[in-house]
């Protein structure tokens, strides 16, 4: 499992065979099966983790007792409640496997060592916090700017895979619109 996590980070950084040996001692490799909540909410993220493959989602629980997905992640990429994980406070989501998953994690304790010990590590991690500023500021503006036929498609534009893996219920809430409101679009689509 780590040569798809040591090709990823590898891309556009360099890694000494030092720095490739501390990745794979402190990245540990688990499974999980579908709908396994591996981290929960009313408590501080414990990993940060790497997807080999799957599905994950990060969701909460709304005032009226709705699940509300907030973000969508599938291979490869890092996944986790992330300010929460960085800043070791209580997150009030919750991290799902939608599908089985292989996945690599690390704690918070072990990514900053790694970071404190490897220059590889440290501008990769830069690079993956700067991503992950970019891709949630152009959601919010996503979100915002098109309408509920518009997000579906680009969804389908950049990432055609998710409808085999990922349940309707969750990509509609999502994007931000009720089921029934994603059926329509499709139906319309489809016709």
């Amino acid at each position: 499992m780590h040569e798809k996590l040591l090709q990823y980070i590898g891309s556009g950084h360099h890694f000494s065979q030092k720095e490739i040996e501390m990745v794979k001692e402190y990245f540990e490799p688990v499974s999980f099966s579908k709908n396994t909540v591996i981290e929960a909410a009313g408590k501080v993220p414990d990993y940060l983790y790497y997807i080999v493959s799957g599905y994950l989602r990060l969701f909460y629980m709304d005032q009226n007792g709705n699940e509300v997905t907030t973000h969508i992640n599938c291979p490869p990429g890092f996944f986790t409640s992330y300010s929460h994980f960085i800043s070791r406070t209580v997150s009030e989501h919750n991290v799902e496997c939608i599908t089985a998953c292989e996945l690599l994690r690390i704690t918070k304790k072990d990514l900053d060592y790694l970071v404190n010990e490897s220059q590889g590590m440290k501008d990769f991690s830069i690079s993956v916090f700067q991503q992950s500023i970019a891709y949630n500021e152009n959601r919010s503006r996503e979100l915002s700017a098109l309408n509920a036929e518009e997000r579906y498609l680009k969804l389908l534009k950049d990432y055609p895979e998710i409808i085999q893996h990922v349940p309707i219920q969750y990509i509609a809430s999502f994007l931000g619109m009720k089921p029934e409101s994603l059926s329509r679009i499709r139906r319309k689509i489809i016709n």
